[in-house]
């Protein structure tokens, strides 16, 4: 079989490209290259979006050699600033909090760059990634997704926009592997990446700087509107944040609320952070059809936090409603609400707060 293999220079990437090729595959390694030079300033930051691509490329490149793949890589910076950072841009500046790593998924990853790499001529017959999840493929044909067997390294909530098209040319080898054992894989292969650390963010640099904007100061005010201090601009604040508010109070505060209307950022005590409700829209539904009537599923409201139980209830034109029993923390207009069943990744949306 003739698999493309997205290699980002890291540990994962790397061993699934490894695993392919002495399975007997018919291997090569693509990667998109997303920066501009003087596009913007970026940081030192290990990110997937740096102004250090140019060398990062010629890193991989030599990586795929050492494995014994050809590598290719394709210019995707204009779909990037179009599809991934103007709408991180817009959001933000409505009061929103985008994924951007979700939207680079759905949108440049698993479309885009596949998508260059066919019309370029290269043939192949399934695309492969690092990510740590399980594809399968229930009894109606369907294909489904589902949470890793390392569930601390779980990335399925960053792929649950991905169309069934997308899902059936898949193939995510490390799903059924931990952490520990990819990289005892990579030392075993002698890997120079085998020790690397992971990438913890989209941008290497300050996300400020993405969103062009001057500052403007405005209000930190209490739920009742008491004015509490100022702020240079509600977009450098995020719904949850307890550090750098800059005020004091006998108890910690947290943001609660960004109004972008009034550029105020409302803050409040931890318990105010709790909703019992919320609504997600713009869903995809990845491992079942459309519920069409109410389901109790579990619900992730960011990746790194744990799911919790939620009842499930379509309102009218593709809108859910989200019951929490026990409510959920931090849940911020513009993130994703992704759905499960146990281990079984049903689908989801984008946060709407009521």
């Amino acid at each position: 079989m003739k698999i493309l293999v997205g290699v980002s220079g890291g540990v994962d990437s790397t061993v699934c490209a490894m695993m392919l090729k002495a399975a007997g595959h018919d291997v090569a390694g693509i990667t998109m290259k997303i920066w501009k030079d003087g596009r913007y300033k970026g940081g030192t930051k290990d990110a997937c979006f740096s102004p250090t691509e140019k060398d990062d490329v010629a890193k991989i490149k030599v990586l795929c050699e050492s494995v014994g793949i050809p590598h290719y890589d394709f210019d995707c910076s204009d779909e990037y600033e179009k599809i991934v950072i103007e709408n991180f841009r817009r959001e933000y500046l409505s009061g929103n909090t985008p994924n951007p790593c979700v939207r680079c998924n759905s949108f440049l990853k698993f479309g885009v760059l596949p998508n260059l790499a066919k019309k370029s001529g290269l043939e192949f017959d399934a695309f492969a990634t690092g990510h740590y999840a399980k594809i399968g493929q229930n009894e109606a044909g369907r294909y489904t997704l589902s949470v890793a067997a390392d569930k601390t390294k779980d990335q399925s909530y960053f792929l649950y926009r991905l169309n069934q098209q997308q899902l059936g040319t898949l193939i995510l080898p490390l799903g059924n592997m931990t952490k520990v054992q990819v990289r005892d894989y990579a030392r075993k292969a002698k890997l120079t990446v085998s020790d690397k650390p992971d990438s913890q963010d989209f941008y290497s640099g300050d996300h400020n700087e993405l969103l062009e904007t001057p500052d403007k100061e405005g209000n930190i005010v209490d739920l009742s509107g008491k004015v509490l201090g100022k702020h240079k601009g509600f977009w450098h604040y995020t719904i949850g944040q307890r550090r750098g508010l800059g005020i004091g109070a006998g108890s910690p505060l947290y943001v609660v609320e960004l109004n972008a209307c009034r550029n105020e950022v409302v803050v409040g005590s931890a318990s105010d952070t709790i909703r019992s409700k919320i609504k997600i829209s713009s869903c995809n539904w990845v491992s079942i059809e459309e519920p069409k009537e109410a389901l109790n599923v579990e619900v992730k409201v960011r990746s790194a936090s744990k799911p919790v139980p939620a009842l499930l209830k379509p309102i009218g034109d593709g809108t859910f409603e989200l019951e929490f029993p026990n409510g959920v923390s931090a849940a911020a207009a513009g993130q994703s609400a992704v759905v499960y069943n146990g281990d079984l990744l049903l689908g989801g949306g984008i946060i709407g707060i009521p």
